[in-house]
């Protein structure tokens, strides 16, 4: 699973100026399938359906608020313990189970040593990677992003300007009153510095299995050592059945990429990083070939969702991909949010250079997973997903999916509708993100869209596409073009009633309580006043490469 991945920056779905070999191979060798969607348009969300096969607003991993993801590493808020996923089910049917890479979904719940989100609470035997994310501020030189996406550029030059107005004679504000806005700049500039400075020190730090290895991480040679992490862990397992699940720190920013891949491509860091990450799914398709077990590896690749638009850097350079022909991206659920790529490749079992434009979900997943494990999918809870296999194996040319419901955030967005008897694909969007500039697909005032209040313009009736003749959602139908637009609006809408009949109240992990800093919680390892820094990553390769030597 790649972090913020385009589905226009691969050549198997179009691009002709990055160059992906590797990637490239999995969909000849495999099935590409065409019409592959994230359960949620931002990385915490998805991520948590990725691993359960349930809609994140199902385990309360979808927030009712702005913030729809973690960013900061000592909150209480992760998957919950009760959730079971693909992991811990392999994990108890005999495999050996490993995650490399970015989690994203929690950490600790009441101690700092607690880890009860922490992948190896989740079914999972080793772990090497981040629990967050990876920010511009985990990165020396490359900004904050918390200026953007905070009331913070409002608020304190708003007070700024008064006080600059009373100064010279144009308004008159009181004298205990200009005190206290200077004191609540002087206040608020000071807290937001130290936010920025010591970000990176309290949530940008690199972990195996428990221990703090490197606080904070040095992201420049981070696929390098995660990809040697992934080789180690398939050569150990290579005898025994294992899951790995790979995930990718690029290419979200802060982007980055090791010394051989910087510069090499046609498309600045965002290219490099793309590459390099090519070249990593190569080294592991290569381990498996090496090893003689490709014929019986199941290797699945995508992104968590579409790529960052807004990611765009103060000297105008576009630090975010490509979606293709797909309308918007990150943070929204037009397609460019939520198509993503989906390839398929077991040697012997799926025929080479298969496609399918059925709709699937990052969700199906989970049930393939389970059902190749020798397990049934739990009876106890709602599973989305469908199993993938008779797709896959040409048993079938339809998906099991007839409705995908799409969230932004906690609140029900869009819904997909494929009939059965039919090859249309029904979109309906009941409010869509008000982008800024308004003529484009941005939001380019708040970094990423919101959900809810003045973000967003409500639709009665709904907007209403038909995905299969108009994949870029350019022309909304009406009653005037679609004659079966109120039928078709009728069938979605009472599919919403059912579904809703499916869901029931649990805890939101993404509420104010559970995002905000806890002291207690926060993960160091050394101590707060040494700003937590360490390098025992560093130290451990150092001691193994001088016992080498010896």
């Amino acid at each position: 699973m790649v972090d913020d991945l385009g589905i226009g920056d691969l050549g198997c779905y179009g691009n002709t100026t990055i160059r992906t070999p590797n990637i490239d191979r999995l969909a000849n060798e495999g099935m590409k399938l065409n019409h592959h969607i994230a359960a949620s348009p931002l990385c915490t969300p998805s991520r948590a359906a990725f691993m359960t096969g349930r809609y994140p607003v199902r385990s309360g991993m979808a927030s009712t608020g702005r913030i729809g993801v973690f960013i900061i590493a000592a909150a209480s808020g992760g998957l919950p313990t009760e959730e079971l996923t693909f992991a811990k089910l392999a994990k108890q049917n005999g495999y050996s189970t490993g995650f490399i890479g970015k989690w994203h979904l929690g950490l600790n719940c009441e101690r700092r040593d607690d880890f009860c989100h922490h992948p190896l609470n989740h079914g999972f035997d080793y772990f090497y990677g981040i629990t967050m994310t990876n920010l511009r501020d985990c990165s020396p030189h490359h900004g904050t992003v918390f200026c953007k996406a905070t009331e913070f550029k409002f608020i304190v030059p708003t007070l700024v300007l008064i006080i600059l107005l009373h100064f010279v004679g144009l308004v008159t504000v009181p004298r205990m009153l200009l005190q206290l806005l200077a004191l609540l700049v002087t206040i608020s500039v000071i807290v937001f510095a130290l936010f920025v400075f010591t970000f990176p020190y309290f949530n940008c730090f690199l972990m195996r299995n428990h221990q703090i290895i490197e606080q904070p991480f040095a992201a420049e040679n981070l696929t390098q050592k995660m990809t040697n992490e992934g080789i180690n862990f398939i050569q150990r397992n290579r005898k025994q059945p294992f899951l790995l699940v790979f995930s990718f720190v690029q290419v979200h920013t802060a982007l980055f990429a090791s010394k051989a891949f910087r510069g090499k491509s046609k498309h600045g860091l965002y290219g490099d990083a793309v590459e390099e990450v090519d070249w990593s799914v190569g080294q592991i398709i290569n381990k498996l070939d090496a090893l003689g077990i490709s014929e019986k590896t199941l290797v699945y690749f995508t992104s968590d969702q579409g790529a960052h638009l807004e990611e765009i850097s103060s000297n105008g350079d576009i630090n975010g991909g490509s979606n293709g022909i797909f309308k918007g991206g990150k943070s929204t659920n037009w397609e460019g949010g939520i198509r993503v790529p989906g390839l398929l490749k077991w040697k012997g079992v799926i025929q080479e250079g298969m496609q399918s434009d059925e709709p699937t979900s990052n969700m199906d997943i989970y049930p393939t997973v389970v059902s190749l494990a020798g397990l049934k999918v739990p009876s106890d809870r709602v599973i989305d997903g469908q199993n993938l296999m008779p797709l896959l194996q040409g048993k079938t040319k339809r998906s099991e999916h007839e409705f995908l419901f799409h969230y932004c955030n906690s609140y029900l967005n869009a819904v997909r509708w494929h009939p059965r008897e039919s090859n249309s694909v029904w979109k309906a969007f009941f409010f869509t993100p008000n982008f800024y500039p308004s003529d484009s697909d941005l939001c380019l005032d708040t970094h990423v869209c919101f959900c809810m209040g003045t973000y967003v313009s409500i639709h009665d009736p709904p907007l209403l596409f038909d995905l299969s003749k108009d994949p870029s959602e350019k022309n909304p139908l009406t009653p005037a073009t679609e004659p079966q637009f109120y039928s078709v609006l009728d069938v979605i809408q009472e599919a919403v009633v059912n579904h809703s009949q499916t869901l029931s109240d649990v805890p939101n992990q993404l509420s104010v309580n559970n995002i905000i800093w806890k002291p207690w919680l926060q993960p160091c390892c050394s101590s707060l006043t040494s700003l937590c820094v360490c390098a025992k990553d560093q130290e451990t390769a150092t001691s193994e490469k001088d016992t080498e030597l010896e």
